[in-house]
This record gives structure tokens, C-alpha cells and sequence, in this order.
């Protein structure tokens, strides 16, 4: 039995119905020099309510494939974002 892969990220769209964006950011070091650089991944994430905001940080869960591009379910939401 394994461990389903769960992330963190910030939320950067929700235009769509039942479905977010969430970027992903990481760090790797150089090969030839050694420092780290930040890198970004963005996921299609399926958030059934609609609950998550862009600029919320939430945690993302590895899913079955639900459609060509989401391959990730919304686990919770972690800080929501400022309200201007």
C-alpha cells in the first residue's frame, strides 16, 4: 500500500468550474556551480466546492486521472488569502 504524494502551493487561477491552478515551487541546486534556484511547477488541481481563492495556500493530493490534465483532488486549505 502506498503513501498518495501531497504538496503545497499557492492557488494562481479558479476561473474554471470545479477546477483550480496551483503552483508549485521548489528547490535544486545547480550541477556546475552549486546554488539553488527556485523552480515552479503548476498543477490543474479538482476542487469539487469551489472553496479555494486565487492566492490561497493549499495542500494537493495525487488522484486518478479525473480528466485530460487533473491529476490532482484539493486536500485543504491551508492560509487563505489577504482580503482587500
Amino acid at each position: 500500500m502506498s503513501q498518495k504524494l501531497e504538496k503545497q502551493g499557492i492557488v494562481v487561477s479558479n476561473k474554471m468550474q470545479k477546477s483550480i491552478v496551483v503552483a508549485v515551487e521548489w528547490q535544486v541546486r545547480h550541477g556546475l556551480y552549486g546554488k539553488t534556484e527556485r523552480r515552479t511547477s503548476k498543477f490543474m488541481v479538482h476542487d469539487e466546492n469551489g472553496d479555494a481563492k486565487i492566492g490561497d495556500i493549499v495542500t494537493i493530493v495525487e488522484t486518478r486521472p479525473l480528466s485530460r490534465r487533473k491529476r490532482w483532488a484539493l486536500k485543504q486549505i491551508v492560509r487563505q488569502a489577504a482580503q482587500v
